[in-house]
């Protein structure tokens, strides 16, 4: 039997038809956008371009708002490193929370070696901030608020627009990571006030290597000191050949989730609540972590009291899914997510994630389900007869 992929949350397989589009841009329209002299660099400007263009309407910016880079951890660098680099004189304080993805985390600990002062927000057992604390954690010298849509272990959805305002009421910028929401749900910097914003392609069926950073250019100044110093393409602020066929790709997997965003999503849930419907029936002791009420529609993450994590994805054969996030996974540790929102360490290290994708179906949920229903008992079997 093929293994059932579900760690849609980590990556997604490239959809077949990203691809079709990719491969004329990489066997026959070949250009460098940077060749102005002849056809094969204006087509390939001319897609550049087109796509930066469709890319910006699904989330209501301008085109030339989006920087294309390799991917969401290098716009988290570029955001925040960009801005603190080029704002010090200013206000040195950020206000972000303690179960951002380790990109934000690790690049925040960076800038404050830089001399920037970082306040980490608590959340709740669901994972949320209040935004009472937020408020008052501001400060005179606070200049950028760093908060994820979605958490990429727990699922768990911040309200945004709610933190935009907050934001905007007291003249703050406001970077939001949608890695886990971009082609998920509907988004538009403007409503939600939002000044920054990373994307990656692999969450949303398309190509590794490349996401964007929007940039506030309404209303607003952000200077972003480049990390990249080269040829000076995506306006100055990230040099280097630009990759066109991943672009294209990038832009033919936006338009297949935007356009199909709804069906998918309802999908997603039922085959998410089909499955955690099936756990809870014969394992009630199961623990969902995160929000129900707020939360990415493909994703669960549950622990299994008195249950090794490691043990049990091991008895798995046919299902792959995970115990966290990709970006920690060789790490022998408990998530520090689930740390966060109250979990002891025995429970954190008994937990799954499981995440659902557009080419599962309801028998591999069921499946699945089974599969660990089967698993822990006999594990909890086996350490009984000790």
């Amino acid at each position: 039997m093929k293994t059932i992929y579900l760690d849609s949350n980590a990556t997604t397989p490239l959809d077949t038809r990203v691809l079709e589009k990719m491969i004329p841009y990489f066997t026959e329209k070949y250009g460098n956008t940077e060749s102005h002299n002849h056809f094969f660099g204006w087509e390939s400007k001319e897609a550049l371009e087109n796509s930066r263009e469709l890319i910006a309407n699904y989330i209501n910016a301008d085109p030339n708002e989006i920087i294309f880079t390799s991917g969401a951890t290098e716009s988290i660098n570029l955001g925040i490193k960009g801005f603190c680099q080029n704002n010090f004189a200013k206000k040195n304080h950020i206000i972000s929370q303690v179960t951002e993805h380790k990109a934000v985390l690790n690049t925040l600990d960076q800038v404050k070696n830089n001399g920037w002062d970082v306040t980490l927000l608590p959340v709740d057992e669901y994972g949320l901030i209040n935004n009472n604390e937020l408020i008052n954690a501001i400060t005179s010298k606070t200049s950028l608020v760093v908060l994820m849509h979605a958490n990429n272990e727990i699922g768990t959805m911040h309200d945004i627009k709610t933190i935009g305002e907050i934001c905007k009421e007291n003249d703050l910028f406001f970077f939001t990571d949608v890695a886990q929401t971009y082609g998920k749900t509907k988004l538009d910097v403007n409503s939600m006030n939002i000044d920054l914003l990373s994307a990656s392609a692999h969450k949303i069926y398309g190509p590794k290597g490349i996401g964007f950073l929007y940039v506030r250019k309404k209303n607003k100044i952000i200077d972003l000191l480049p990390l990249i110093s080269g040829g000076g393409q995506e306006f100055g602020i990230r040099s280097g050949t630009t990759p066109v066929p991943l672009i294209v790709g990038l832009l033919e997997a936006s338009k297949i989730s935007f356009e199909n965003l709804y069906e998918e999503q309802k999908k997603t849930k039922l085959l998410r609540d089909n499955f955690l419907n099936e756990i809870i029936q014969y394992l009630p002791e199961t623990k969902i972590n995160g929000s129900m009420e707020n939360r990415l529609n493909n994703n669960i993450n549950l622990s299994f009291p008195n249950i090794d994590a490691e043990s049990l994805l091991s008895k798995l054969n046919n299902i792959a899914c995970s115990t966290g996030s990709a970006c920690s996974s060789n790490a022998l540790k408990s998530s520090y997510v689930l740390k966060a929102i109250g979990l002891d360490e025995e429970l954190a290290l008994s937990s799954i994630r499981v995440s659902f994708g557009r080419n599962n179906s309801n028998k591999e949920s069921i499946f699945a389900a089974n599969e660990i229903i089967k698993a822990v008992k006999t594990i909890r079997k086996n350490h009984s007869n000790f």
